[in-house]
């Protein structure tokens, strides 16, 4: 199979205190980042593949009402934690392309992780007031919790557990049979 596009995976100086990875799924020749249904179903191979068994969800804490109406007509299991809040969790590959590709140009949240299983209020209390910043201090309680800004190309990892060359062998396991090359930038 041909690479049409690259994914290039590097370690991220975020300040002291936040491990961070970048993801950036590019065009090769033009470095013009990577959108629409193909982006939307290499994102959706990935997002499972990170949490590696782990639960996972989608926060989301802006457009709601599309969220909501997009979820109801596709009969897309979700919680509002608050009135600020959706949660979507683990949507299954059938709905998370679709969803991603609707979705691609806000910036939305995941999060995986035991405190999911429990519910996190706070971390989702702080979602409806500061959006994915929220996840700064919550993330090194979790396996990962990611910034999703898919129409600029780029997935940001924040985590305390998953280094660059973690996320790059769980990516190339998960992309294997896509048209994607996971590399680090030359």
């Amino acid at each position: 199979m041909e690479n049409r596009y690259r994914l290039e995976i590097e370690a991220l100086d975020l300040g002291p205190d936040v491990r961070a990875v970048g993801l950036e799924l590019l065009q090769p020749e033009t470095r013009e980042p990577v959108t629409g249904s193909e982006a939307a179903g290499i994102w959706a191979a990935l997002l499972p593949a990170l949490a590696a068994g782990e639960p996972w969800t989608l926060d989301f804490f802006a457009h709601l009402e599309r969220v909501r109406d997009f979820c109801g007509r596709r009969t897309i299991a979700f919680r509002e934690p608050n009135a600020h809040a959706i949660v979507i969790p683990q949507p299954e590959h059938a709905q998370l392309q679709p969803l991603l590709e609707r979705f691609a140009g806000q910036t939305f949240g995941v999060r995986a992780g035991a405190p999911l299983l429990a519910g996190d209020a706070s971390v989702e209390g702080a979602l409806a007031e500061r959006g994915v910043d929220a996840y700064h201090a919550a993330f090194p309680q979790y396996l990962f919790c990611c910034v999703c800004d898919f129409a600029g190309g780029f997935l940001t990892v924040l985590s305390n557990q998953l280094w660059a060359s973690e996320v790059i062998r769980r990516a190339r396991a998960a992309l294997e049979n896509l048209p994607v090359e996971v590399t680090r930038p030359a």
